[in-house]
């Protein structure tokens, strides 16, 4: 990567080979490790985008590039930083913000 990555920042990711029901091929993900995390290590963890699917609780909606979707949070997962194709766009700090909540809910005790 040119520069660091930041947590909010969306990459086309390589998710390829996946198994059973993970979302599979290229395509966006939002980065969700915290900037902590992404400057020390080689993995980050992301959360792909959709432009199908419905509305959960666990599937925030939100727009890139001119696309209205989802973030899928059911499918998050850690990729090593050679799956990072290249930046697209950033969230917006409120859905980013409804993000890491909903991440917090899901895996609060």
């Amino acid at each position: 990567m040119s520069r660091e990555v930041r947590r909010g920042e969306v990459f086309l990711v390589d998710l390829n080979p996946t198994r059973g029901s993970e979302i599979r091929k290229t395509r966006p993900c939002v980065i969700v490790s915290p900037d902590e995390l992404n400057a020390y290590l080689r993995t980050f963890i992301v959360a792909p985008l959709t432009t199908g699917g419905h509305l959960y609780p666990f599937r925030i909606p939100c727009r890139f590039r001119e696309q209205a979707g989802y973030v899928v949070l059911d499918q998050i997962r850690t990729v090593d930083g050679e799956r990072l194709l290249r930046r697209l766009c950033k969230l917006t700090p409120a859905t980013l913000n409804r993000v890491l909540a909903v991440l917090q809910e899901m895996f609060a005790p």
